[in-house]
């Protein structure tokens, strides 16, 4: 499959990449242990049933690319970190479908309004600084009537978890790349107008190393 890669976009210039390297060269390794664990059984249940022209935001290292379904047409994947940008350029590679690799960053996407048929985000939101303007950017470039598809985690609905969530998510967010452990990402989703279509909670903790990030939500919903 040709891969088309861009190592700077107009979005990346403008507001510089979001270079995390010592968090880059573990991020592989990490998640390798996941997918071996049962998460590839979640991003074929991710991106199950997509169509079209999607936008997939946060790509990292390319993970999702090879579970996308022939019936889409091509993938604009928006990656900010250059080393996982080159190693997903690699998995663009051995991907069914087309994947162009651009560097840019969730605040001001590539593409114009409408310009998608889907937008999908997979360890995402938990990292962006503003999870409102990322999602404003999604629903921008989204048309209307397509889909947004997440898997990601969360706060946790256990009262006694999310205690402990709130209290380490500082130093969590410092040694992960500015990953936060506590967000309620489901009320972000649609605190921005997406309609839920379906959402499903699971715990999923491939090591007792990630019990802080083990609550997570899975599913799809619709850019009015």
């Amino acid at each position: 499959m040709e891969t088309a890669v861009s190592d700077t976009t107009a979005s990346e210039s403008a507001r510089g990449s979001a270079r995390h390297p010592i968090f880059a060269r573990i991020y592989g390794r990490i998640a390798a242990a996941g997918e071996e664990s049962g998460r590839v059984a979640h991003r074929t249940e991710l991106l199950a049933g997509l169509s079209g022209k999607v936008i997939e935001v946060g790509a990292g290292t390319g993970l999702n690319f090879e579970h996308y379904p022939p019936t889409v047409t091509d993938v604009l994947a928006v990656e900010p970190e250059p080393r996982l940008r080159r190693l997903a350029a690699q998995a663009a590679a051995r991907a069914r479908v087309p994947v162009r690799i651009v560097g840019g960053t969730a605040d001001v996407l590539p593409g114009s309004e409408a310009e998608f048929d889907a937008g999908v985000c997979s360890g995402l939101l938990c990292s962006v600084p503003d999870q409102g303007q990322a999602l404003a950017e999604l629903s921008r470039v989204i048309r209307p009537g397509g889909q947004l598809r997440f898997y990601e985690h969360v706060r946790s609905a256990d009262p006694r978890l999310a205690r402990y969530q709130d209290r380490a998510d500082r130093i969590w967010a410092a040694l992960n790349g500015g990953c936060h452990c506590n967000r309620d990402t489901e009320t972000a989703i649609t605190a921005e107008g997406f309609r839920l279509e379906a959402s499903r909670r699971l715990d999923f903790r491939p090591s007792r190393l990630v019990a802080l990030v083990a609550p997570h939500i899975l599913g799809r919903a619709i850019r009015p």
